[in-house]
């Protein structure tokens, strides 16, 4: 920590898509942290980056940010394939860190970065970020109000059709087998599953089938679950990358009214119960990490506790696994 500023400087392993509008910016404007340097391995591309960005230092190799003593905090925003490898090296360097989401493409290896952080008790924030923004805490606070009585099931159909990039056969991380072997499923479905154990409570058991019906990629491209909360709480979801249309639906149906809502779309929150039918329009923020990273200025300041901690990014991973049925 800068002493005379009382600021917390960051560093971002992976200046890539995700940190252009995402999430960078918010590290930036967030009062209390201060965005020092970033990584990329293509030099050309870090530079650029720092430069677009006003980040005053950058480097190609990871380990050199990671131990910069200019650098109290580390985001690691790399293909989850990587996260294991870095998050371990900052774990070893004694700093706070925030890895993105999925935490790891496995338990093992999420369980592996949990532990390493929670024996030096270093905070680990994952970017589940969902859990931080107003739409979702809306939702949250009509289900604590008990506006729909108690909640009985969630079910949530999430399709999406092939991409041009999927059709056209270009390489894709997010499709690579050994990288995300859930596919979109890793990358999309794992910011709903989290916001239902957020909203609704831990899953005690899961369960489900995985597919690759289209044969575009290597990993999986159809995938359908079910799962008990705590609770008694039910819950099914389909996710469908090969569909002919968009469709995003929530809908959690309570002993006395029912809450309709789509994970990543715009669209009015619905409740509907005894006193009729109410839409609610919010909008997400532009950096659509900006609450999620106040969130943790907070948490390292000790003013609150980060909704999306390792023990929660954690827990995902293992619901994640045991839909696609690789545990």
């Amino acid at each position: 920590m800068d002493k005379k500023s009382n600021t917390i400087r960051w560093g971002i392993i992976g200046c890539g898509d995700v940190t252009e509008i995402k999430s960078g910016p918010a590290y930036q404007q967030a009062s209390g942290f201060e965005l020092v340097a970033v990584m990329r391995r293509d030099g050309k591309k870090a530079a650029d980056y720092a430069k677009r960005h006003g980040v005053p230092i950058y480097y190609t190799n990871a380990e050199d940010l990671i131990y910069d003593d200019r650098v109290d905090a580390v985001y690691i925003a790399t293909p989850p394939d990587t996260h294991r490898l870095y998050a371990l090296k900052v774990a070893e360097a004694g700093k706070p860190c925030c890895v993105e989401k999925p935490m790891a493409p496995s338990y093992a290896d999420s369980l592996e970065i949990y532990r390493a952080f929670d024996e030096k008790k270093l905070p680990l924030f994952v970017a589940y970020y969902r859990r931080s923004l107003p739409r979702f805490e809306q939702v949250r606070e009509w289900l604590r109000e008990g506006q729909i009585g108690t909640p009985r099931h969630v079910r949530w159909q999430l399709v999406k059709p092939p991409s041009e990039l999927d059709k056209g056969g270009t390489y894709n991380w997010r499709t690579d087998v050994r990288i995300a072997p859930g596919g979109y499923f890793d990358d999309l479905a794992s910011h709903g599953l989290d916001l239902f154990v957020y909203l609704l409570g831990e899953i005690e058991t899961a369960k489900g089938i995985a597919l690759n019906q289209q044969g575009l990629y290597t990993a999986k491209d159809a995938v359908t679950g079910c799962w008990v909360h705590q609770g008694e709480i039910t819950g099914e979801g389909s996710w469908n990358f090969g569909g002919h249309e968009h469709r995003d639906e929530v809908e959690i149906i309570g002993s006395q009214g029912t809450l309709r809502f789509a994970i990543f779309h715009d669209k009015p929150l619905t409740l509907q119960n005894q006193q009729g039918i109410k839409e609610l329009e919010i909008a997400h923020p532009r950096h659509i990490q900006e609450f999620h990273v106040k969130n943790m200025v907070g948490h390292l300041k000790g003013e609150n506790v980060h909704p999306s901690l390792g023990a929660s990014g954690l827990h995902t991973s293992w619901v994640m696994d045991s839909i696609l049925g690789t545990l």
